[in-house]
């Protein structure tokens, strides 16, 4: 057990950062941030930042053996510094984690490979036969760039001839997966801990609804079958266990029209269908993280109301002319609801499509929730 006092050490220096470095801090520890960026918001809360790339080794390894335990924020890290620093830090979770989990082919064939149920895909490399590789999964389908991939970024469905044609020119020079399209009912997601006495643990199943490739509702419980839930935890704990995992794994799922579970990916950190946790849940994402990686006993899962709703927001919620940020949210439509808290990231510039933060709400139902959590997403952009 690392006890509190020690100093915790985190690669990316974005929201979930400034969220663990919170949930450390009530917990006794430091927490240290390395980000590139000078102007990021989990520096802003830390006990001390250091801005300098990633590929800088002698920046990195005088950051790493400053911390107790270093960990990660997010996953799109380059692991060739990590793996030459193995020696000098603690790595939760182990950089081949990482490594795994940054590349969407490395992840298909990860799945694959231990037996994990997953979307059929082919693989096709730099100067390959996009369009072969497109034909033999059939369509419609996906093709997405292999590497650093979220939110839908590098991405692009393929219906027919004219869309696979302009697949194959865009894709044209980067290593590529194209997947099936899978007709599924709902996006679920499990948020699961490993500690580093192998407790594992996964929080409620979430059920997520995406706008635009980016996440705007978290709903809890899932509206799905309680045998569906028991298997998607237990699927979420078996792929940790299999990883030798230490931390968190958060692990996206389809729910197909046939009854199926198919994993969709994997992040080896808190995940922002994890937020919820911080308001409907005993022990938040974010401190059951600093558990994990430090050795304590991992935190109650239990919910702490009958349902929860998170709410993603973002720059769009911002008042624009043209091109030109000219008013802020309102703010007061949340602030003045009982049961609705809101959660702000620091960020100074807001962005059409950029995570600016989150608002939770509780009720009775999750019919209830959901109703009030549109109705506040509404007020919110005026």
């Amino acid at each position: 057990m690392l006890p509190p006092g020690k100093t915790l050490g985190v690669l990316g220096g974005g929201q979930l950062g400034r969220m663990f470095a919170h949930a450390a801090e009530r917990l006794g520890y430091r927490v240290h941030i390395y980000e590139p960026a000078t102007d990021s918001p989990a520096a802003e809360v830390s006990a001390h930042a250091v801005h300098a790339p990633y590929t800088d080794l002698a920046e990195l390894e005088a950051f790493v053996r400053g911390c107790d335990v270093v960990t990660y924020e997010f996953e799109n890290i380059p692991t060739d510094p990590l793996w030459r620093l193995e020696n000098a830090a603690v790595f939760h979770p182990k950089w081949q984690i990482l490594e795994v989990a940054q590349n969407r082919l490395r992840e298909k064939t990860w799945l694959r490979k231990n037996g994990f149920p997953h979307v059929r895909f082919a693989e096709c490399e730099v100067g390959g036969d996009l369009a072969a590789a497109i034909r033999g999964i059939g369509l419609p389908c996906v093709v997405k760039t292999a590497d650093f991939g979220y939110d839908g970024k590098g991405q692009q469905k393929v219906t027919d001839e004219a869309s696979l044609a302009k697949a194959v020119a865009a894709f044209k020079g980067q290593r590529a997966v194209v997947e099936q399209w899978v007709d599924f009912k709902c996006e679920l997601s499990v948020i699961v801990a490993r500690s580093t006495a192998g407790e594992t643990r996964s929080f409620p199943v979430a059920e997520n609804i995406h706008t635009k490739h980016i996440l705007d509702f978290s709903i809890l419980p899932a509206r799905v079958a309680p045998e569906i839930q028991t298997q998607a935890r237990a699927l979420a704990e078996a792929m940790a266990d299999r990883l030798g995992l230490t931390g968190l794994l958060a692990v996206e799922l389809f729910l197909t029209d046939r009854g199926e579970l198919l994993v969709n990916e994997m992040a080896p950190r808190p995940h922002n269908s994890g937020h919820w946790t911080m308001d409907g849940c005993v022990t938040s994402q974010f401190e059951q993280h600093v558990r994990a990686v430090a050795g304590l006993p991992l935190g109650d899962v239990g919910l702490t109301a009958p349902a929860v709703v998170m709410v993603n927001i973002l720059g769009d919620a911002w008042r624009w002319t043209g091109n030109a940020c000219t008013g802020q949210p309102n703010w007061d439509a949340v602030l003045q609801t009982p049961r609705a808290h809101l959660h702000l990231y620091g960020k100074k510039e807001p962005r059409s499509g950029r995570k600016m933060g989150h608002f939770t709400v509780t009720a009775e139902t999750t019919e209830k929730a959901l109703e009030l959590a549109r109705a506040l997403k509404e007020q919110l952009q005026g």
